[in-house]
């Protein structure tokens, strides 16, 4: 069995151990572009012991955000993001980027431009219409993931994540439920993940092996009639057959129609009313236990479903859901996972890693109320108060 730990190897990449900090949107981008905070953010991880830190989100396209802040891949934007990787770096830490393009799950009053979906829609996040993709929309965004992946080495990332997960453009491609086409992009499973897979042909065109490849694939929408299991597995499979990518991350859930599917644990509906604006805000307070369900939590709780994904591939694989401590990391060892990624456990404690490596026994203090959740629309940290008392 690995040592979680201990040196691995991402496909060109040595990383000093197999635990790689999640991309969690830090909201701490202003008009696009790094700021100190976002760089203190992830300098804190990395000096807090993982293997590699992700910047989550980097958007191939404007209208590809989910917020009008975030990052998207343009000249204007080296300088920063070179600060960045340098800041990690200096730390011992690897970085990746998250890269995609947010497609229905784009809020196009913050982006200010048409959001994107395989047919058309009408937006929950906005209540705007998504605009179906055009021929030539696919095209262009195809190219600009290669782009992205190309800035991302010239920046000094150690790798890339592509996202093809959680109801995001290209999830929302092999989604049944969102994708109504007719064309080669529509209905049968092999037209919804043309675009997924001339994403990741594009991107290992543009950087070859100078930088490792992930991809964060859904396994299951969490809606009925979307993207399932059976198909994931498919689908994993192809990917690996193109040689396109170093390693899976599977992941679950639809930022769009079911986000709380993903997370597990508490729902905090107040919470989240109280950063949304109007009327949403309202929408939230009445009726946001239909569309933000609670769901209980167990530690590595997509562990089942993933492993039927393990057992078809051999590629690196990388578990996310519920990794907390020393004791699930283990275990997804012992299953044949090369990697884990953990993502609310190190917002509350970012140097967690550390303190597992001085001591095996150390138990995260994140309870899992997802109170955490809510700094993605504020950019607070994740901190211990009265209200969010530490786990027992």
């Amino acid at each position: 069995m690995p040592d979680v730990l201990g040196p691995a190897t991402l496909g060109p990449l040595r990383l000093r151990n197999r635990v790689l900090k999640a991309a969690t949107y830090e909201k701490r981008a202003r008009r696009g572009l790094v700021t100190d905070e976002l760089i203190d953010f992830h300098v804190r991880h990395a000096a807090g012991g993982v293997g590699m830190t992700t910047v989550a989100y980097c958007a191939v396209a404007p209208e590809g955000r989910t917020d009008g802040h975030q990052i998207v891949w343009r000249e204007e934007a080296v300088p920063g993001l070179r600060r960045l990787t340098e800041a990690v770096h200096a730390e011992g830490a690897a970085i990746s980027a998250q890269v995609g393009h947010s497609g229905p799950v784009a809020d196009s009053t913050k982006t200010k431009l048409p959001a994107l979906g395989p047919s058309r829609s009408l937006s929950l996040q906005s209540l705007r219409p998504v605009k179906a993709a055009t021929p030539a929309d696919i095209d262009r965004v195809v190219q600009a993931h290669g782009q992205a992946a190309t800035m991302a080495v010239a920046t000094g990332f150690d790798a890339v994540e592509i996202h093809l997960g959680h109801n995001y453009l290209a999830s929302s491609f092999l989604s049944p439920k969102l994708n109504r086409r007719t064309d080669s992009y529509g209905g049968s499973l092999v037209n919804r993940a043309r675009f997924a897979l001339r994403i990741m042909r594009a991107v290992r065109e543009a950087v070859g092996d100078r930088i490792a490849i992930l991809a964060k694939l859904s396994m299951d929408d969490g809606v009925p009639g979307g993207f399932w299991l059976d198909e994931a597995i498919t689908v994993a499979q192809w990917l690996e057959a193109e040689g396109t990518v170093d390693a899976l991350e599977m992941t679950a859930g639809s930022s769009l129609l079911n986000p709380m599917y993903l997370f597990k644990g508490d729902a905090p509906l107040r919470e989240f009313a109280s950063v949304m604006r109007e009327p949403i805000r309202t929408g939230v307070k009445l009726v946001g236990s239909r569309f933000l369900r609670e769901y209980p939590y167990q530690d590595g709780y997509l562990l089942d479903d993933a492993r039927q994904i393990r057992a078809a591939v051999d590629l690196p694989m990388v578990l996310l859901g519920g990794i907390t401590d020393r004791q699930i990391m283990d275990t997804a060892m012992r299953e044949g996972f090369q990697f884990v990624a953990m993502g609310r456990a190190l917002l509350r404690e970012p140097d967690l890693i550390n303190r597992i490596a001085a001591d095996s026994g150390t138990r995260s203090l994140c309870n899992h109320n997802n109170r955490c959740m809510v700094t993605i629309f504020t950019g607070s940290r994740c901190v211990l108060t009265p209200e969010n008392p530490p786990q027992h």
